[in-house]
């Protein structure tokens, strides 16, 4: 039996913005939509919604489109929303509060916040939101005890490497790296890294070549 083809990254990319707008259309009590009403929505063509959902079965009936709140389901189940996820945020500056405040983490989501660290002494020992910010040197001993299974990075990039290195030894599975590094992982450990520089860069260029910007129609 031949191996099934690898999902590029921009499909998978692609694949929360159609879960996101499918939720949108359910929210307007619309039962079913077309990949032409998909495309006028998303921005993306009706042909390269068909091919990316193809990848994982298509989903649509020719003459009907598809169900939207059967597609939603699906695609939660491709991108794994339907399952429930611990997750610690390492790092409480700036950028740890605002994700730890990011409504998208709560257990309604399937995100549960179990642990805070930092290891500034005046951000140790606070309660933030009913969670009590941990010392980091004391990660080890909670992951331990809690089988985490995403940890937000938040840290200076000279102290990512090692948070890093004590999250893969506690069997931590995935990583969403803030920290402006590129880290050194075990292939069986996932990360995802989020540079803010590389984003608003990416923005000025765009802002200087419009010609290229994806959005630009010819």
């Amino acid at each position: 039996m031949s191996e099934k083809p690898r999902v590029s990254l921009a499909v998978v990319k692609r694949l929360p913005k159609y879960y996101r707008y499918l939720g949108l259309i359910a929210d307007k009590g619309i039962i079913r939509v077309s990949s032409q009403e998909l495309s006028k929505i998303t921005g993306l063509t009706a042909s390269q919604i068909r091919q990316d959902l193809n990848h994982f079965g298509g989903f649509g009936q020719q003459g009907y489109g598809y169900n939207v709140e059967e597609l939603k389901s699906e695609i939660e189940k491709i991108i794994g929303i339907d399952k429930s996820y611990k997750a610690i945020i390492v790092g409480m500056g700036n950028i740890g509060q605002a994700i730890y405040k990011y409504r998208g983490f709560n257990e309604a989501s399937g995100f549960k916040i179990v642990g805070l660290f930092d290891k500034d002494k005046n951000t140790i020992g606070r309660t933030m939101s009913g969670i009590k910010v941990n010392d980091i040197k004391n990660i080890n001993k909670f992951l331990q005890k809690e089988d985490v299974d995403i940890a937000v990075v938040a840290v200076p990039a000279d102290s990512a490497q090692e948070v890093c290195d004590i999250l893969v030894e506690g069997n931590v599975k995935g990583i969403w790296n803030f920290a402006p590094i590129d880290l050194k992982l075990p292939k069986d450990v996932v990360l995802e890294n989020v540079h803010l520089d590389e984003s608003l860069f990416t923005l000025t260029y765009y802002m200087n070549n419009l010609k290229d910007y994806p959005g630009t129609k010819n």
